[in-house]
């Protein structure tokens, strides 16, 4: 994540803003029209007192359909219990969109960056924004959780029977043609806007899901429900929570029959939600499927990435951008590099990157173009070099094939891939990590024999682990001879 700056429209905003008490634990409230809109998109910005903040935020979308908000019991009715925990809250007063779908999306991600662009004035720790969002509002907050780019997408998402499909069969009519108009029935925008269609694995936030079974105005299994099957479906965390009765709506409303447990599960689900410390050493982990954790479910908590996370602990911040089948050729069949997971691993500012890359170049149809290899290996080396935290690269050596699958065969990845990736790690100064002989037993494999079992991707966290305590080695001074410094008996 990038570091944020408190722009100067924002400090006059701030500076003229009156301070109100709205509620015993709200310090101060202020209005700051967005920057980009008309004098109708506002946020209503509710801070909490001092000695309770936690770092946390909360961006709240009320619902209406499309065509109005909710702004009390869907939105500054809130203030309240989230400053009582210490957390900021704002209120986002978007546009609606009269059939022009950009509108309030945009105004979403305005809100998201002026509350990361606040952060050190408001006491907000940046990788601590969530988006809450209720009706229409929860279709805003999903959609700003799964198309938004890495800097105004939130960390976490808090959806109150949110519309989330835009297709025919269980969609909200009145948001769905408020939101699309004239586009409605353009299948390529209904995909884009039904949300549980747009979830990525690792990369859309986890979620919280609130609604009740008798909602006949957004019907649960095709919108609340559909989306945490396709959260579960991705490995990515969500709790669903489904209450008996209490229809459509109702908000923070105390008439609403389980107000109480739902106020309940809300605050420990918040309770247990940890946020990383923002002076935590940031770690990209770039690969394919073997990084993704294929074959391990639940593989966002057993996965290699997650595992180093803990071996490493909360001064890290551990996070998986692998993406199955991808190639670092760029003429490979699914090449990596156009993929919204190395777009978000550069918006990331690693200190740290770990690349494991290879396996899948390795086919026939791939290691046709074995000669773009080393190239395109420079071009990922140079992008991560460029980036303002100058991150210490680590190349992986792919793990070992056990089967022969997919035209996937280990005597490419030992004889050719592997001396590649040694060489361009010597001509770059750069350290490998050698997965390849970390692994050697089946039984650390799954069935495949080409993906690790949790067990196996326990030693690979294992072996990262110790590469990134281990101390850098001294730059040396690039010769012809250094240039050859890989080893084929090392693989």
């Amino acid at each position: 994540m990038k570091t944020y700056y408190f722009k100067s429209f924002m400090l006059v905003a701030l500076l003229m803003a009156a301070t109100i008490v709205v509620a015993q634990s709200v310090a101060r409230q202020f209005v700051i029209t967005l920057p980009h809109a008309t004098d109708t998109a506002k946020l209503h910005v509710f801070l909490p007192e001092r000695v309770k903040a936690t770092g946390r935020a909360v961006l709240d979308c009320p619902g209406g359909g499309y065509s109005h908000l909710s702004m009390q019991n869907e939105g500054t009715d809130w203030a309240e219990f989230f400053c009582q925990r210490g957390d900021v809250l704002a209120v986002l007063q978007y546009r609606m969109p009269k059939g022009d779908h950009d509108v309030p999306l945009s105004d979403a991600k305005d809100a998201m960056r002026i509350l990361r662009d606040s952060a050190a004035q408001w006491g907000i720790n940046p990788y601590d924004i969530g988006v809450m969002g209720f009706s229409a509002g929860g279709h805003l907050a999903s959609t700003l959780s799964t198309l938004a780019e890495w800097d105004v997408r939130p960390n976490f998402s808090i959806l109150f029977y949110p519309v989330i499909t835009m297709e025919k069969k269980g969609q909200h009519e009145g948001s769905c043609r408020n939101l699309l108009g004239k586009q409605r029935d353009n299948e390529e925008l209904i995909k884009t806007f039904s949300t549980h269609r747009q979830v990525r694995r690792h990369l859309t936030p986890q979620a919280i899901i609130l609604l009740a079974n008798d909602d006949t105005g957004v019907p649960p299994v095709a919108n609340g429900i559909a989306y945490y099957t396709a959260m579960r479906n991705a490995d990515n965390p969500c709790a669903l929570y489904v209450y008996p009765k209490g229809g459509h709506g109702f908000g923070i409303k105390k008439s609403f029959p389980y107000h109480q447990q739902m106020m309940t599960d809300l605050s420990t689900w918040l309770d247990q939600l940890k946020a990383l410390k923002q002076e935590a050493v940031r770690v990209a982990c770039i690969g394919n499927s073997i990084t993704d954790g294929s074959g391990i479910d639940m593989a966002e908590t057993r996965g290699y990435p997650a595992q180093l996370q803990r071996l490493l602990g909360d001064g890290y911040h551990v996070k998986n951008f692998g993406v199955g089948a991808r190639t670092l050729l760029n003429k490979g069949d699914h090449p990596y590099m156009q993929e919204l997971a190395w777009r978000d691993a550069l918006a990331f500012n690693p200190n740290v990157v770990i690349i494991k890359l290879g396996t899948n170049d390795s086919k026939t149809d791939n290691w046709k173009y074995k000669e773009d290899f080393a190239s395109d290996y420079q071009m990922m080396i140079d992008s991560l070099k460029a980036l303002p935290a100058k991150p210490r690269i680590f190349l992986a050596c792919p793990i070992k094939a056990f089967q022969d699958r997919w035209t996937i065969t280990d005597k490419v990845i030992t004889e050719e891939v592997a001396p590649i990736i040694y060489k361009v790690a010597a001509d770059n100064q750069l350290e490998v990590i050698d997965f390849h002989n970390t692994i050697t037993e089946t039984a650390m494999m799954v069935s495949d024999g080409i993906h690790p079992n949790d067990k196996g991707a326990a030693l690979m966290a294992k072996k990262a682990e110790e590469a990134i305590r281990s101390t850098p080695p001294a730059p040396t001074k690039k010769t012809k001879k250094s240039k050859k410094r890989y080893d084929r008996r090392k693989i």
